[in-house]
């Protein structure tokens, strides 16, 4: 099974497929490790399945932004390991190219750190994030040492957030709280319940059925 395969869900299957005109595709390289590969693709199911019925929104991972302003692939561009951009449609596409969007740049951004990008990932994106993007959250995770810390733009500056009793950060932008879950970093609604993939959603549907004596097999 590919990746587009296993993070596929039913409402995805409606998005449309429209490319932009000057035909950009990422740019990206591989993910470093598995454990990289397995963060990303649980924040897009995660994600997509509990915003399964949106149709203002775009996520993303490992995908190129462009944005240059004289609108060249070459000259200015990024990848986010994970990305959200809101009030736009949700359609497939090559690249996030800024100038055939509206002008918008992600209102959610997640890196994973890693030894070779975690200098990067604090330093200079977090500085073009703030001062280019204007991208209102940030987050960094680092799934092998558990380092996890989020920012929130406030009068054009990245301040640190809070964490609650959990330990948990508030995402503004995605109404949505962030917290490591066994290792991972999982999504939990307003009320700290954890927002569960489809796989857990359905797990949890046949367990109550069996406990109502119901064989899920025959729904």
């Amino acid at each position: 099974m590919t990746l587009a395969q296993e993070i596929k869900t039913p409402q995805e299957k409606k998005e449309r497929v429209i490319f932009p005109s000057d035909d950009l595709y990422s740019d990206e390289a591989p993910l470093e490790t598995e454990l990289h590969l397995e963060q990303i693709m649980l924040f897009l199911k995660c994600l997509k399945w509990l915003w399964q019925d949106r149709n203002d929104f775009y996520a993303a991972a490992n995908l190129t932004i462009y944005y240059s302003r004289n609108k060249r692939k070459d000259e200015y561009f990024r990848g986010p390991d994970f990305f959200v951009v809101l009030n736009t449609e949700r359609k497939i596409r090559k690249s996030w190219t800024v100038w055939e969007e509206e002008g918008k740049y992600p209102n959610f951004i997640l890196e994973i750190l890693s030894e070779s990008t975690a200098k990067n990932d604090r330093g200079l994106k977090k500085e073009l994030y703030q001062d280019t993007f204007r991208t209102p959250d940030y987050f960094w995770f680092d799934p092998y040492t558990s380092e996890f810390t989020g920012f929130h733009l406030v009068d054009g500056k990245y301040e640190p957030l809070e964490a609650n009793e959990k330990e948990h950060l508030w995402s503004q932008q995605l109404g949505l709280y962030l917290g490591i879950e066994q290792g991972l970093l999982r999504f939990f609604t307003p009320e700290g319940k954890l927002v569960p993939t489809p796989e857990e959603k359905a797990a949890r549907l046949a367990a109550k059925l069996r406990e109502l004596n119901i064989d899920p097999d025959t729904i």
